[in-house]
Parts: C-alpha cells; structure tokens; sequence
C-alpha cells in the first residue's frame, strides 16, 4: 500500500503551547481512518499541517510526497477536500452557484456539481439561497464541497455535526463508498460509537500526543478492559448461575432473572465453557466488547496519572 499522508515526529508549537507533540502517522490509500480526542486535543492542528495552513515545528510532513506548505503545496491542496467544523457560506448565494465557485477555485469541472448535490441530498434546494437552509443542509453543500475535483484525500472535521439520524447515516455511507473507490479518509469526531463500524484504525490523542494508533482489536489488546456480559436466567436462579461463575466474573447488576457481569477477556473461554454447562438455566447471552470510547477515557485516565 502506498501512504498517501506521513508524519515523521511531528511537533508544533505556539511559544510555550506544545498543541502537537512528536506524532508520527500513516494514512494509507483507501483507509479511513478516525482522530479521536476532546477539544484542544491537537486534532484540528494535526488537520491545519495536513492541509498546510502552518507548518511544523519539528519533525517531517508530506502529503502525496509533497509537503503541503512547501512551493508545491497550491498544487497538493487540489488533491485534496476539506469538511471543516465550522461552515460558514454566502447567504446571498445559491447552492449551485456557490458549488461553481469552489469548483473554480480548484479548476474542477462545473458539470460534476449537479451530481455532488444529488449525493448529498440536496438536489431540490440547489437554486435556492444558502441563507435559508437549515445547518444540516449547509453541512451537506459543505459535504459536496469538499468532494469537489475527486480529491485523493478527504479530511472530515465532526462530519455529521447538526445532521438528523437518517442524514447521519447517509454521511457514513458516503463514506463507505469514497474508501471503497480508493479515497483516503480522516475523521476527526467526538462521536466515538457512530465512527467506530466505520474506521479501519482509530487515533487517539489527548493533550497534543498520539496515545494509541490501531484498529479496535489492536486497541483492545493494548488496553484490555473487562467485557460486559449480561445474562437472562430461569427466574430465582441468579445465585445459582453466580456460583458457578463466581471465580472470575464480577456482578454489576442483579435481579432475580437477569446479571449483568464483567470479566476479563482472558477468562472469555471460561465463560463460554461454564455458559454452556448452566444452559439449563440461562435462556439468553449478550457479551459486548469494550467500546472505543471506554478505551478512551481508560488511556487519557493513565496519561493524566
């Protein structure tokens, strides 16, 4: 696979500020990965290098094999699409026409954009002025924007910010397909469970550092986390299926026909294997791994001890 973005210990600074910190990534093609972390994390500073708005202080970018901010970085930006967080168009202006005026800024064909508004569900509003749709019409024209000129690279600030569920997940789905096609993909989000069937590795910072780079099941063995095990029982049998599981499970809550329990993946096979034995008694089994956002908050709660 080819890397499509680079960082070789990328550090940058504002006078004393460190709000990036000796971060090292790899974004390959057709990859999507999600940069996960709270405000003033660094995530949006890590997207500024990318697009090269600044450049770094320490350490070594490239993008497409170019750096950004460098004498050919005009030509590596064309390459690229940008969703920011905050979208702010011309009211006056209609969607079509503002869809034009990027495509221009880009030297990217104008009779794609019919198209791009028809993707983002927004067709039937494109002659109409931007100042009255809704925000999550606006983040959609700002989701057709950055798919202008076919770009290589798409970086997605909080892409689904003011969208109802069914425009959420259409945004997904767009997403799904873009990588499919080959585009390399970064998210920056806060909404760690809707980005997660989604991402191929997951980037986790926290204070200006990279804590963890992998996939959940990279991520799970670097930060093992009990799973959740919930049960439905034979009513009055609790103590029962308890006695047997007592060794390694630990109750979280109780009721006369239903556990919820917590155990340690390393004890998964015993689980299963004693589960098997009591099917007498237990009529119904979830287990749910740990979710990205628990791996979050157990890491940022390491780094901050």
């Amino acid at each position: 696979m080819n890397a499509i973005v680079t960082l070789e210990r990328v550090t940058k600074r504002y006078g004393r500020l460190t709000a990036l910190e000796d971060a090292s990534l790899a974004l390959e093609a057709g990859e999507v990965v999600a940069l996960v972390g709270h405000n003033g994390a660094g995530k949006t500073t890590l997207m500024k290098l990318i697009l090269g708005v600044i450049r770094p202080s320490a350490g070594r970018l490239r993008i497409f094999g170019e750096d950004p901010a460098g004498r050919h970085g005009a030509r590596v930006r064309r390459r690229l699409g940008f969703l920011p967080e905050s979208v702010a168009f011309n009211g006056a202006m209609t969607g079509a026409e503002l869809l034009d005026f990027y495509a221009r800024l880009k030297r990217a064909p104008l009779d794609a954009n019919p198209e791009l508004l028809r993707r983002v569900g927004i067709a039937e509003a494109a002659h109409r002025r931007v100042g009255t749709y809704s925000k999550g019409m606006r983040q959609r024209l700002a989701l057709a924007q950055a798919l202008i000129g076919s770009p290589g690279l798409l970086l997605l600030d909080e892409p689904t910010s003011g969208l109802d569920p069914d425009s959420r997940r259409e945004v997904f789905e767009t997403i799904d397909r873009l990588r499919g096609q080959g585009v390399t993909i970064l998210i920056s989000t806060h909404a760690l469970t809707e980005v997660e069937p989604h991402a191929d590795r997951i980037a986790l910072v926290d204070r200006g550092r990279l804590l963890a780079v992998g996939d959940m099941a990279s991520l799970r063995r670097k930060v093992p986390l009990p799973l959740t095990v919930r049960l439905r029982v034979r009513s009055c049998t609790t103590g029962q299926v308890m006695t047997k599981l007592s060794a390694y499970a630990e109750v979280l809550a109780r009721t006369e026909d239903r556990l919820e329990l917590a155990v340690e993946p390393d004890d998964r096979a015993a689980l299963i294997h004693d589960l098997d034995r009591l099917r007498d008694l237990v009529e119904e089994v979830e287990i749910e791994n740990p979710g990205l956002d628990a791996l979050y908050r157990r890491l940022t709660a390491a780094e901050a001890r």
